[in-house]
């Protein structure tokens, strides 16, 4: 249905739906200013990137995030046994597996069992990547053989470590939960 009247926003006498939500459904989860440049919200992943979680499913072993790194940066060797979806937003990165390097607008899907090594290119923009990750990362030596392993619960206590530090409270992260 078309509202004539309303300008350029034809849908604004539009009503909202009355029951949003399904029974025993969580609200959604808004994050303003997903990419921000406020470091506090960026927990340190390895020396050299860090990382804002915009979502995490403690009950599913995945979690949505902002991966940052403002100059030059590694993510150790890994694997993942399930898939995982990346979306550039700014600078650049890749893996060293691989011939290409993601920029702004870039997208990837990593297929279950892809084992690679995440770097950040010098770029005058700092790299910021979404990832939605399902299930661990696998930690690989130089071989790829696997040596470790970083979940979802590894995932929540590098946050709350990082937000109890910066004075957010570790509770910070409870919030995304879903």
């Amino acid at each position: 249905m078309i509202v004539k009247g309303a300008g350029q926003e034809f849908w604004r006498g539009i009503p909202a739906i009355s029951q949003v939500f399904k029974p025993d459904t969580q609200p959604e989860s808004y994050v303003p200013d997903a990419a921000t440049h406020d470091m506090r919200m960026y927990a340190p992943f390895t020396e050299t990137v860090a990382s804002r979680p915009l979502w995490i499913s403690p009950q599913r072993n995945m979690w949505c995030d902002i991966l940052l790194a403002t100059s030059a940066g590694l993510v150790n060797r890994h694997y993942h046994p399930h898939e995982v979806f990346a979306y550039t937003i700014s600078g650049q990165w890749s893996y060293l597996e691989h011939d290409w390097v993601a920029t702004r607008g870039d997208f990837v899907y990593e297929s279950p069992g892809e084992g690679h090594t995440l770097v950040a290119h010098e770029h005058e923009e700092a790299m910021r990547v979404l990832f939605i990750v399902k299930g661990p990362l696998i930690w690989l030596d130089r071989n790829g053989h696997a040596d470790g392993y970083f979940d979802v619960h590894d995932y929540i206590a590098m946050c709350r470590t990082h937000y109890e530090a910066v004075g957010l409270g570790a509770a910070y992260v409870d919030g995304l939960f879903r």
